[in-house]
């Protein structure tokens, strides 16, 4: 059918070859269809799969464009669930590829937090590639990566709550230095504290980079009474979730062609607007497959919502206000 609608208008020597002589030269080569056929196919009402494929395409076009083009079919498969569009994942598999969709492939990063060369005292590695927490606030790890810009590298420092995989703190900047990385987590200890979290006692894990043993950013830390842990040197399966956290970022905001500002990235300024609306994204939306493909705002909703009451992070009450 789809041979006859392409060629059924050619013209040859003047004239338009048209449906029967098609049909005849097909005959000839084996392939056999009568005219008849393809007139009362042309006319034939679309099947209700047919129907319900077009319906799905749909969907599944605007579900992939609204998660940055990044999901492969089983987000996609759970995003469609989740909006109450019941569809088995093979047939999201079939259409998707149909329709040239696939999520986008992540990348090896180069390493840019700096270490210290020879070995020297440093914090004990109290996570040991173990990366579980039973509750928020309880292990974040934190990493640097870069972008390239028309006016030179930027360098972007996310720290990442390991039980719900919210980024609590980023940083964007034009250099590698020490304040890169305690910006992020004056962002982190920031967002915890304004929801009323505790976070004394938290175990902050980063690699031993020069950033992260800086002075400075071991006393943010302690006036925290947070706990540093440090992997070893040169080696990234010690810091495992912050490298694929970078890995991600790299592949799904600076590569995604829908993230990429007309003209490319310019400056550092493109990055910290496209960071942030990363970001938001990550926390609100985007589904995560460790944490039963939900997003991390949610999950850490669901989990305060379902512990028990005294253990429920209470709202500050204002400067001077009375009780009830």
């Amino acid at each position: 059918m789809a041979y006859l609608d392409a060629h059924r208008y050619d013209v040859v020597d003047g004239r338009e070859v048209g449906v029967e002589p098609i049909c005849a030269v097909l005959k000839d080569a084996g392939v056999q269809i009568a005219p008849s056929s393809y007139y009362a196919a042309r006319t034939r009402p679309p099947s209700a799969r047919a129907v319900r494929d077009a319906e799905l395409i749909t969907d599944i076009t605007t579900a992939h464009r609204a998660n940055l083009g990044v999901y492969g079919a089983r987000k996609i498969h759970a995003e469609l669930n989740r909006e109450g569009i019941r569809v088995a994942r093979c047939a999201v598999e079939r259409l998707m590829r149909a329709q040239g969709l696939r999520g986008i492939p992540r990348e090896k990063t180069r390493r840019t937090t700096l270490g210290d060369g020879a070995e020297t005292e440093r914090p004990e590695d109290l996570v040991r590639r173990k990366f579980i927490a039973t509750g928020p606030n309880q292990l974040g790890v934190a990493d640097l990566t870069y972008v390239r810009t028309h006016a030179g590298w930027s360098y972007v420092a996310f720290v990442l709550d390991v039980f719900s995989r919210m980024i609590v703190g980023w940083q964007v900047s034009t250099s590698l230095r020490t304040d890169l990385a305690s910006d992020a987590l004056d962002m982190g200890l920031w967002t915890r504290r304004r929801a009323a979290h505790d976070v004394t006692g938290l175990i902050h894990h980063s690699d031993r980079g020069v950033q992260y043993r800086a002075i400075r950013y071991t006393e943010r830390l302690a006036e925290a009474e947070a706990v540093a842990s440090v992997g070893s040197r040169g080696d990234s399966y010690d810091n495992a979730m912050a490298e694929a956290l970078n890995s991600l970022f790299k592949a799904e905001c600076f590569r995604n062609p829908l993230m990429r500002p007309k003209g490319g990235w310019k400056s550092v300024r493109d990055v910290e607007i496209a960071v942030a609306e990363y970001v938001d994204w990550f926390n609100h939306k985007r589904l995560h497959g460790e944490i039963g493909l939900v997003p991390p705002a949610e999950y850490e909703a669901h989990h305060w919502a379902t512990i028990r009451p005294q253990h429920y992070p209470e709202t500050p009450t204002p400067s001077g206000a009375g009780s009830n």
